[in-house]
């Protein structure tokens, strides 16, 4: 008997990604955003979240996407990472949906550079692949996907 898992998805781009559903504090539409000054190049800026001072990560940044379209504005997935809540800009919400583990494959060949190593596999769905994006590594940005141990 295979155990069963959920999943908060969003789009990014053409893809369907995916965090684990226990890991999702929420989900806001489009904030104003503070920006940093010589910040990392993947946040966006920061947003107020009822006193909360939250780090808005730009996912297509990250993930090395093109970027979105000047009037698209991104919806936030706050989630619970290692170093606390951290919002990804994505550009739209979709379903929680629930995978058999037995369904569940290593990351594509196709994906390649960062997204290699912030994917950490794929579950196929009907239509669909579902990406699963490891949230504490995609929060992190020291974690450039180099293994350290290799230099």
């Amino acid at each position: 008997m295979s155990a069963k898992q959920q999943f908060c998805t969003f789009a990014l781009g053409e893809s369907l990604v995916g965090v684990e559903v226990m890991r999702v504090q929420e989900i806001l539409r489009f904030q104003e955003m503070t920006p940093v000054p010589l910040a990392h190049p993947v946040v966006r800026g920061l947003i107020n979240l009822r006193g909360q001072i939250v780090t808005a990560l730009d996912l297509r940044r990250r993930l090395d996407l093109p970027p979105r379209s000047a009037d698209a504005h991104p919806t936030n997935v706050v989630v619970r990472a290692e170093g606390g809540a951290v919002a990804f800009l994505v550009d739209e919400i979709g379903d929680v949906v629930e995978v058999d583990d037995s369904t569940f494959e290593r990351p594509p060949e196709t994906l390649g550079g960062i997204a290699r190593h912030l994917i950490v596999g794929a579950h196929k769905l009907r239509n669909r692949l579902l990406l699963v994006l490891d949230t504490d590594r995609a929060a992190n940005l020291r974690d450039d996907g180099r293994d350290e141990r290799a230099a």
